[in-house]
C-alpha cells in the first residue's frame, strides 16, 4: 500500500483520533483509508465503531475528563488492543501492525 510518504509501507498502526480512520502509516504518520486495508467488512465495521468512540471520556467544552473518564479510556485502549490483534492476524506477513493507545486521561492526571 502506498501512502503520503510516497513509499510502499509495510508498517501500520492502529490508533484512534477524532474524525479519522483508525489505521495510520507508521513511517510518515498519514491516515490510511480503511477501505484500502485488506480486512473483512466486519473487521472494518468494528474498527470504525471503535474509532467513533474516541474521546468520549472528555468534555471538550471544558477540556477535562468526564466522571469515569479514566476507566472509559482504559476500556477503549483494551478494545483497541484486541482489534489490533485481529488486524495483525489477517495481515500477518504483509504488514507489521502496532497499537498506539490513547493517553488523554493520563495527560489530565499529571
Amino acid at each position: 500500500m502506498h501512502c503520503l510518504c510516497g513509499e510502499q509501507t509495510s508498517e501500520l498502526k492502529v490508533e484512534g483520533d477524532i474524525g479519522a480512520d483508525p489505521i495510520w502509516c507508521s513511517q510518515c504518520g498519514a491516515n490510511c483509508d480503511l477501505e484500502e486495508i485488506p480486512v473483512s467488512k466486519e473487521l472494518k465495521r468494528e474498527l470504525r465503531e471503535w474509532a467513533s468512540m474516541y474521546g468520549e471520556w472528555t468534555n471538550w467544552d471544558l477540556d477535562k475528563l468526564i466522571p469515569n473518564g479514566v476507566e472509559m479510556e482504559n476500556e477503549h485502549n483494551i478494545q483497541g488492543a484486541k482489534l489490533t490483534e485481529k488486524v495483525h492476524g489477517v495481515l500477518k506477513g504483509r504488514y507489521e501492525i502496532v497499537f498506539v493507545p490513547s493517553i488523554m486521561a493520563r495527560s489530565y492526571c499529571l
